[in-house]
């Protein structure tokens, strides 16, 4: 982490007196991996698994099998343990494009691909994209025998449709439609009535529907950034408009009648699809989508490990992306052509943020005790903890067995946690880290098996007659033995400094009086208070006052606050002493 304040801020450091030698606002998760679909290297929230449903979709079709992404079931486990908010960041590898209803030519047939025209010339009057990228967004080829059903379409894209031509009023509606659904039957997503072609009025398409749209850029100090893209917000779920050729400004005249050169600009009644997009899920376009990931395997679900750089350098930003559990589900730490360099970075990035955690995947399926211990012990920080073996659990979407590294489903240990008692809980053990949707784990660990593991700062994924499969750990990958050494001492500092740094965001450039002290401690004595009520400290002590308040560092425009924490531990190791007493013999009082 950062040891000193170059510009204006506030800096959150951290004394580890605990070695044994002798709101906050709720921000979710995130999580970096593939997706069916959905915005390519945009970070964006979901608040509900039906809701990452319709942002990046399920399943997909690989050869003639049906398979789901570890981000699916991850963000499937998180929401339907009660995580509340997910930041998803989709990884590509090549170049994706959105799907767009332009053409250069009237050609296709309705359903098969046409634009948005006028009627005046039939040129074009309206230009959508969509906000998913990748060839799935296309929908466009040629129609069914009764030229009702758009042969491309799927429920993973999308088709449009304009009715209600009014040039009377210069308006219009658009329909956003299921790209499999027909004529006859049509599955309708969205509806926008009364649009309008005329800029200057408040129904103006562009801005009811959005016209803005995001992308991953790198700028020229080589800092990763999302740019903002056009005017108007995104309103649709679906589709943003790229460009409006057929624009009709002030459409009356001053009698209120249409103006003649513009009533032909409005949309003609018709419906359509989409083209034009490109991106393929896989390296190499049709790679064999692997459902375990094995030693040997060259690309992670089909993804190469350099696509997930960019991701990983974005959400270093600590001021534009918050989130207290970071997941990566299938990239694997022991492994170079399955991301341990990139394992590296996000461990050195949530170190110098210092506002999360990270959920580290070790090794890949049907690998050794040995592997994932040696693995483990190459990683030094409080800021990541490890689980294993591989779990078993039901896709929900394609109701297959299906093999998931733990980091998949750990996501919904922490929300469960979270959602039943506090952060600084452990997240383990039969109470709180219980995996109810687990079928088994890949290793049905021994007590000798879980010692090993939890000695090299793994916790163990244990299986227990009557109650199921459990996490049975709660260790950071921290080597030296300290409080912070466990899961939820590191979360409890977390939860700490996430508050308290946002009180003492509103002290910068205030006086540095007895004021704005006495502002400060009457906001985090309390907040430290009911902490301590909660379980979570056995004691604290705040101190800013003048005596780390020196005229001395006054002068140099400080405001220093020492912040004393004895953080609550957790029952680990129950030691219970069974003595057997002969026939007659009386209790000890």
């Amino acid at each position: 982490m950062a040891s000193t304040l170059i510009s204006p801020g506030v800096l959150a450091l951290e004394n580890d007196n605990s070695f044994i030698t002798q709101q906050p606002i709720t921000v979710g998760a995130a999580i970096i991996g593939p997706t069916v679909y959905g915005p390519a290297e945009v970070p964006t929230i979901v608040t509900s698994y039906s809701d990452y449903q319709n942002k990046f979709g399920t399943t997909f079709l690989s050869g003639s099998n049906v398979y789901t992404y570890f981000t699916s079931i991850a963000a499937f486990n998180y929401f339907n343990n009660g995580g509340q908010s997910l930041l998803v960041a989709r990884v590509v590898t090549g170049s994706f494009a959105s799907a767009t209803t332009a053409t250069g030519s009237v050609t296709g047939g309705n359903g098969g691909g046409v634009s948005i025209l006028n009627s005046a010339s039939a040129a074009e009057a309206l230009v959508l994209n969509t906000i998913s990228q990748g060839v799935i967004m296309n929908s466009s080829c040629s129609l069914d025998s009764s030229g009702s059903l758009s042969l491309s379409g799927s429920s993973n894209n999308i088709r449009w449709q304009i009715t209600n031509q009014d040039t009377s009023q210069g308006t219009f509606a658009l329909l956003i439609r299921e790209g499999d659904d027909n004529t006859n039957n049509p599955i309708v997503l969205e509806t926008w009535t009364n649009l309008s072609m005329d800029p200057t009025a408040p129904n103006y398409v562009a801005r009811v529907i959005g016209n803005q749209y995001k992308s991953f850029s790198t700028d020229s100090d080589g800092s990763s950034q999302i740019l903002v893209n056009g005017d108007f917000p995104n309103n649709s779920k679906y589709v943003y408009v790229q460009s409006v050729p057929s624009q009709t400004p002030l459409y009356f005249d001053n009698n209120g009648n249409p103006k003649s050169q513009f009533t032909g600009s409005i949309p003609v009644n018709a419906s359509g699809s989409f083209i034009g997009a490109t991106g393929t899920l896989f390296v190499g376009g049709g790679a064999k989508y692997y459902n375990n990931i094995i030693t040997g395997v060259n690309n992670i679900q089909g993804i190469s490990a350099s696509a997930y750089n960019n991701m990983i350098n974005l959400l270093a930003n600590q001021d534009d992306y918050k989130f207290n559990v970071l997941l990566t589900p299938g990239l694997c730490a022991s492994e170079a052509n399955l991301g341990a360099s990139q394992v590296t970075s996000i461990i050195n990035n949530t170190q110098n943020r210092g506002d999360n955690i990270y959920v580290s995947d070790l090794v890949p399926f049907s690998s050794s005790i040995n592997t994932v211990t040696g693995t483990a012990n190459s990683k030094n920080t409080s800021y990541a903890a490890s689980y294993w073996p591989w779990v078993q659990t039901i896709d929900p979407d394609s109701a297959q067995l299906v093999w998931v590294p733990a980091s998949t489903m750990v996501g919904g240990v922490y929300a469960y946690n979270d959602s039943v008692s506090e952060p600084w809980f452990a997240p383990a053990g039969i109470n709180r880290g219980g995996l109810g949707t687990v079928v088994r784990a890949e290793k049905k660990l021994t007590q000798t098996n879980r010692d090993t593991l939890y000695t090299n700062k793994v916790n163990p994924i244990a299986t227990f007659p009557g109650t199921g499969v459990v996490v049975y750990g709660q260790k950071t990958l921290q080597t030296k033995a300290s409080a912070l050494d466990r899961v939820n001492v590191r979360r409890l500092l977390i939860s700490l400094k996430s508050y308290i740094s946002q009180v003492a965001n509103n002290l910068v450039f205030e006086q540095n009086t007895i004021a704005t002290r006495t502002s400060f401690l009457n906001q985090v004595n309390p907040y430290l208070e009911s902490v301590q009520q909660r379980q979570g400290l056995y004691a604290f002590k705040v101190v800013m006052d003048s005596s780390n308040n020196t005229p001395d560092v006054i002068d140099r425009n400080q405001l220093v606050g020492q912040i004393y924490l004895q953080p609550t531990k957790t029952a680990e190791f129950i030691y219970l002493d069974f003595n057997i007493l002969p026939t007659g013999a009386t209790f000890p009082g």
